[in-house]
């Protein structure tokens, strides 16, 4: 039996993904306003997409009120499941924009802007078309490929848990953005609140008073001083970096303006620390209290108490996972086709603004495309990232690799991708699903 390679699988679906129809999908993303908490008409958008295009079980699941996921799959007999998933929630909007509106969704000078366009709603488009691109390339597949498009990331990442408590999955995609790069993980999160008691009095009894707020600068200035190297394996280290960063993130003390005149006995500090993946949770507190007795002997009156007031976890993938291998060998073929074929720039996609001139910029380099960067190097570099990805509810149960179009920095005024960057990402995509689901 004839087995293609995995550049013959990548050429045959690459070809197959409708260029126009993903540029065109991903400037009504962009159009959709989908701050966390106000999902709701992105969700209701995508479902519909993908039952207009006869995805199967495409549906709204119920999340969080008026919050819901956006699913649908296809399926091409026995075999794995896969899933593509990503984010429908954004921050605000920045201020500051000046190229075009926010939520415009413009093609200007090769490239599509929009608010939370690279965080992650290009990705969320790039795989629909993909999956549908798998579909229609007419290769031999044996498994299902799902997408889901999950509210409250930003929140406590209730859309993933939801999702992944109640669909199976083999492996899994999460489509963050990495620059179009391989991430094999992420940094967790934990958050303490650490609360300073001090002794309240009237402003005027001042000496009777020990002010739990001057308490908390002593803590705050050792917590930020912190430099915490935990013990790690050597490949880890290199990948994150030796420091878990331990950071005073928020403070809340006193009375609020306009309230009677007190010196306050409280003040809560959150805590914010980002482990990589195998520090625990006591490694992390032990660092927090070393903190807080070097304050104490700023002032021997400090008294804390401490809680752990939420964990996420870190995610890492290993560099011969077979998602990893997977994802390597779509990147590998398709930066291995000629560049007019990885990337074409749509002469007129439907409903497209006409071309802006962009603002002034200094010219790009010699070596760049007009529609886009420079074609990146065939073979694809692991790393990780610093932010937190939903793999912290759901990679302990599903392997998954991080991979999308857009990099830092991100909501920014003027945020932007290439159209070259998201038809390559629409690609990989598509590639490492055919991998992952071909026949023999």
């Amino acid at each position: 039996m004839f087995v293609p390679t995995p550049e013959q699988l990548s050429a045959r679906v690459a070809a197959a993904v409708d260029t126009h129809r993903l540029i065109e999908l991903v400037q009504q993303v962009c159009r959709i306003p989908s701050v966390l908490g106000e999902e709701g008409e992105l969700a209701g958008f995508l479902q519909s997409v993908m039952a207009e295009s006869g995805f199967e079980a495409a549906s709204l699941q119920p999340v969080l009120p008026g919050r819901p996921n956006a699913l649908g799959e296809l399926s091409f007999g026995t075999g794995p499941r896969v899933v593509l998933t990503g984010h429908l929630d954004t921050k605000p909007v920045s201020h500051g924009w000046t190229a075009t509106t926010p939520f415009s969704g413009e093609l200007v000078g090769g490239s599509i802007y929009g608010h939370g366009i690279m965080d992650m709603k290009a990705a969320l488009a790039c795989e629909i078309v993909a999956m549908e691109a798998l579909r229609d390339s007419g290769v031999e597949l044996a498994g299902t490929v799902a997408m889901a498009a999950v509210a409250d990331h930003m929140g406590d990442q209730t859309g993933s848990i939801v999702y992944f408590d109640t669909h199976d999955a083999d492996m899994a995609v999460l489509g963050e953005l990495s620059d179009n790069e391989i991430f094999l993980g992420h940094r967790g999160r934990y958050y303490f609140d650490v609360t300073l008691l001090g002794k309240s009095a009237h402003t005027c009894h001042k000496p009777l008073a020990v002010n739990a707020n001057a308490l908390a600068a002593h803590a705050i200035l050792e917590l930020e001083a912190s430099r915490f190297r935990p013990e790690l394996e050597d490949w880890v280290r290199d990948l994150f970096g030796p420091e878990t960063f331990v950071v005073p993130g928020r403070v809340y003390g006193g009375l609020p303006p306009g309230g009677p005149s007190m010196i306050p006995d409280e003040c809560v500090i959150r805590v914010d620390c980002r482990p990589q993946p195998g520090v625990s949770v006591a490694d992390v507190r032990a660092e927090v209290d070393r903190c807080l007795d070097r304050a104490r002997k700023r002032d021997p009156r400090l008294r804390a108490e401490v809680v752990l007031a939420d964990v996420k976890d870190g995610y890492l993938a290993g560099p011969d996972d077979e998602v990893v291998r997977h994802m390597r060998d779509a990147v590998r073929a398709v930066r291995a086709q000629p560049p007019a074929a990885a990337a074409p720039l749509p002469a007129s996609p439907p409903e497209a603004s006409p071309p802006e001139a962009p603002p002034a910029e200094a010219p790009p380099p010699a070596d760049t495309p007009a529609d886009g960067p420079a074609r990146r190097p065939a073979e694809p570099v692991l790393q990780v990232a610093g932010w937190l990805g939903d793999t912290a509810s759901f990679g302990a149960k599903v392997p998954t690799v991080i991979f999308g179009p857009g990099g830092e920095p991100v909501y920014c005024p003027d945020e932007h991708l290439s159209v070259a960057d998201i038809i390559e990402a629409t690609q990989v995509y598509a590639s490492f699903a055919a991998l992952a689901l071909a026949r023999g």
